[in-house]
């Protein structure tokens, strides 16, 4: 169980395509990054607490039992390998086009991620709420849905407790030990 606190913070993180490109437009692409980060968490050893996928960018909130920069190394790695593995197996060559590095020092060809991804600590419940809240809010800012509970590629549902039975990713939200009561929470 994680007790959310400055000793023992949750992490929020947030990675963006490189340039900016709606990379995660298509449902495919959604699911292959869905199961892309319930592989990391796997692989990690991590939870993750909440998550939204938007078309150029996405958040998580995990637990911070690994340095910030393995969590990112799990998540924006894993994503990544499976992407750009899937746009070459269909043969989207005008996308990975726009991924391609035209520098000689990287052992890689192809970047998924705007290489500054941001990561920061979260000590105080209220603090994580406000960031799940941020992240659920995320895709009826941007005019794609109504409700946060609507837009398919979030843990809205789970944090409402109406999960789909086809839920893309389940979070890890039962692994939190609350200080305070779930009323507070709301």
């Amino acid at each position: 169980m994680h007790t959310i606190s400055r000793d023992n913070p949750a992490l929020y993180i947030t990675a963006v395509a490189k340039d900016r490109l709606p990379v995660f437009r298509t449902d495919a692409l959604k699911i292959i990054t869905c199961n892309a980060l319930a592989e990391a968490r796997k692989s990690g050893g991590f939870s993750i607490y909440a998550y939204v996928i938007m078309l150029d960018h996405l958040h998580t909130i995990t637990d911070a039992l690994l340095q910030p920069t393995e969590v990112l190394r799990f998540i924006n790695g894993i994503i990544s390998r499976r992407v750009i593995d899937h746009l070459k197996a269909y043969g989207h060559n005008a996308s990975l086009q726009k991924l391609r590095h035209d520098t000689k020092e990287r052992q890689y060809r192809y970047s998924l991620w705007d290489h500054h991804s941001n990561v920061f600590s979260i000590t105080s419940e209220d603090m994580f709420m406000q960031k799940v809240n941020y992240i659920h809010q995320n895709p009826v800012r941007a005019g794609l849905v109504e409700k946060a509970e609507d837009y398919r590629w979030s843990s809205a549902r789970g944090w409402k407790r109406c999960p789909l039975e086809d839920e893309p990713l389940k979070v890890d939200i039962d692994r939190i030990a609350w200080r305070r009561g779930a009323a507070s929470r709301k």
